[in-house]
C-alpha cells in the first residue's frame, strides 16, 4: 500500500486537474453549514468517491463533496461534510482530507462544527472561538510510523490555536454584533452522548463549555470553568481538521448531534497547514467526533 504522503499527493493532483483555481484557504463545513459552498463563485464540485483514496462521508446531512470556487475573489476549497471516527474510520483516515488540502497548497484552514455546550449560559447557536482543546478519544492521527514529509514527529501543542487568527475571528464577531466568546473544546469518541457523570468530569478538567465526538480530532470547546449549576449538561458531536476552529453551541437541553453543522450550534476554524493548529468554536453542549489535524496552524473566523 502506498504511503499516506503519496496517496495525498495523488488525491491533490486529481482535484487540481479539475479546476484552474489554486486555493490557499480551506473550509471544512460541518453539520448545518454545507450551504456555504453553494455560494462559491466559479464552483467545481467533486464527490468524495471520485477523489482517489478519499474517505466517504456517511453522516446524515454531510453531502460528501469537495467544492473549489471563489469567495470575494479568493480561491477556496470547501469540504461539504467530513468523516468521523465513530463512523469506523481511524484517526489517520479522518485526517487524510486535511493532508490532501495541504498538498493542494492550502495554507489556512477553517474548521466548523456543531458542539454541545456544557456552559448553561450559552444559548443554541452561540459562536465560540476555540483557544485550546482536550483530546479524550484515546487516538492521535500522528501515531504510528513517522513520515517527515508530513511534518514534525512531536509538534508543540502549547499554543495549538494561533492567537492572531483568534483575534481576527473575535474582532469580526464583534463587528457583526455577535458576542465574542472563546472556549476549550473536549473531544470524545462517541457516538453516544455523555452521561451526567461525564459532564461533571469535563467541567472539573477544564472543558466547562462544550463537548463533541471528534472527526479527526474534534475536541470540545468551552470557556474557562465556572461554578457549575446542578442542571448543566452537554451533548455530543466529529479529521477537521480538526486548526483554528469556530464552533457553535446548542443549549444543553437540545442535544442533537452533528459534527460541524446541524440543528445544534455549529463551529468553524481556520488553520495554517504549515504549523500547529488552533480552533475556534461557537456553541457548546454536544460532542463531536475527531477530525483530522495535520501539521497545520489553525485559525477561525
Amino acid at each position: 500500500m502506498k504511503a499516506t504522503f503519496e496517496r495525498a499527493d495523488e488525491a491533490a493532483a486529481f482535484v487540481l486537474s479539475r479546476t484552474p483555481l489554486r486555493p490557499r484557504v480551506g473550509v471544512v463545513l460541518g453539520s448545518g453549514l454545507g450551504t456555504f459552498a453553494e455560494g462559491l463563485g466559479e464552483p467545481v464540485r467533486i464527490p468524495y468517491e471520485e477523489i482517489p483514496h478519499f474517505p466517504r462521508a456517511t453522516a446524515i446531512s454531510h453531502a460528501g463533496r469537495l467544492v473549489v470556487g471563489r469567495v470575494s475573489g479568493v480561491a477556496v476549497a470547501a469540504m461539504q461534510g467530513r468523516v468521523h471516527q465513530y463512523e469506523g474510520y481511524s484517526a489517520e483516515e479522518t485526517a487524510f482530507p486535511v493532508r490532501v488540502l495541504s498538498r493542494m497548497g492550502v495554507r489556512a484552514l477553517v474548521l466548523t462544527n456543531a458542539a454541545g455546550g456544557i456552559d448553561v449560559g450559552y444559548a443554541t447557536g452561540a459562536l465560540v472561538v476555540l483557544r485550546d482543546h482536550i483530546n479524550l478519544t484515546g487516538r492521535n492521527p500522528l501515531a504510528g510510523p513517522h513520515d517527515e514529509r508530513l511534518g514534525a514527529r512531536f509538534p508543540d501543542m502549547s499554543a495549538a490555536y494561533t492567537r492572531r487568527y483568534r483575534e481576527i475571528a473575535l474582532d469580526e464577531a464583534s463587528r457583526l454584533g455577535i458576542p465574542p466568546r472563546t472556549g476549550v473544546y473536549a473531544g470524545v469518541l462517541g457516538p453516544s452522548f455523555e452521561t451526567p457523570a461525564e459532564i461533571r468530569f469535563l467541567r472539573v478538567i477544564g472543558a466547562a463549555d462544550g463537548v463533541q465526538p471528534p472527526n479527526a480530532h474534534n475536541p470540545r470547546s468551552c470557556p474557562p470553568p465556572r461554578p457549575p449549576p446542578a442542571s448543566a449538561a452537554t451533548g455530543s458531536a466529529s479529521p477537521g481538521a480538526r486548526a483554528g476552529r469556530v464552533s457553535s453551541a446548542r443549549s444543553s437541553a437540545s442535544r442533537s448531534r452533528t459534527p460541524a453543522a446541524s440543528g445544534r450550534a455549529s463551529s468553524s476554524s481556520l488553520r495554517d497547514t504549515r504549523a500547529s493548529r488552533w480552533t475556534t468554536a461557537g456553541a457548546c453542549g454536544t460532542t463531536s467526533r475527531p477530525s483530522m489535524r495535520s501539521r497545520s496552524r489553525t485559525w477561525a473566523r
